[in-house]
């Protein structure tokens, strides 16, 4: 990969780090930074907006819906250190794209190859429920991200928030501010939607309240990956 595109998804992620658009969000993700919750009394945490991670020569981009309260929130990278990070980084381990099987913190050595982790908003939001506003506010970091990942070629959309957020990123990229015209494509688990720049292929989310009930399964998750690194042109390859 060229380091200057390196460069530039790093010069990003400051930009994405200062961000203070939504009063909402800001007021919230520092408030829950400082009153902390009781297990996790004695760490710092992030509470600023998070930008995406991974290899930035991926072909296959993640795209969840927000950074958890407790876990990305405080860690300072998008799915770690929360039960639904769990779930996924043991999924991308075995499907190759991930060199080992959970992530606590930021540098405890994980490394994606051939994927890239994102969220449809960068700040914890009240509830785990972001408004629409506040994800139209975080689709033009989306819309530079993509475009510095320029091998991108299918978006795993992470439920149905992230879904919507996707059509929309797909319609920015391509010069339009509105999404494609009813009949909108649905979301649903295994749902694809080719197209350029990327095709999108639904996942129900790995939250605990899917995982823990049965509705997103290991064999559901990796079944998705699978299909997903065809769609991206093949399997991830790590170093």
């Amino acid at each position: 990969m060229d380091s200057q595109v390196a460069s530039e998804l790093e010069s990003l992620a400051e930009e994405i780090g200062g961000c203070r658009r939504c009063p909402r969000l800001v007021a919230w993700r520092e408030e829950v930074a400082r009153e902390r919750r009781a297990s996790f009394a004695q760490q710092a945490y992030w509470g600023r907006p998070l930008a995406g991670f991974g290899d930035p020569s991926a072909r296959m981009v993640l795209l969840g819906l927000a950074p958890a309260a407790h876990g990305a929130n405080r860690t300072g990278r998008m799915f770690t250190g929360d039960r639904s990070g769990d779930f996924l980084f043991a999924a991308l381990a075995r499907a190759g794209l991930a060199n080992q099987a959970e992530s606590t913190a930021a540098g405890d050595g994980l490394t994606l190859s051939g994927a890239w982790i994102t969220a449809a908003v960068r700040c914890a939001p009240p509830g785990n429920r972001p408004t629409s506003v506040e994800r139209d506010a975080c689709l033009p970091w989306g819309v530079r991200e993509l475009q510095l990942l320029e091998n991108a070629r299918v978006i795993v959309c992470l439920g149905g928030f992230a879904w919507d957020a996707a059509l929309r990123l797909k319609s920015r990229i391509a010069g339009s501010e509105t999404i494609p015209a009813r009949p909108r494509p649905r979301f649903g688990h295994g749902v694809e939607l080719p197209g350029e720049p990327c095709s999108l292929i639904g996942c129900y989310h790995p939250s605990q309240q899917n995982t823990f009930t049965g509705r997103l399964t290991e064999p559901m998750i990796d079944a998705v990956l699978e299909r997903a690194q065809q769609l991206a042109g093949g399997p991830g390859e790590l170093g």
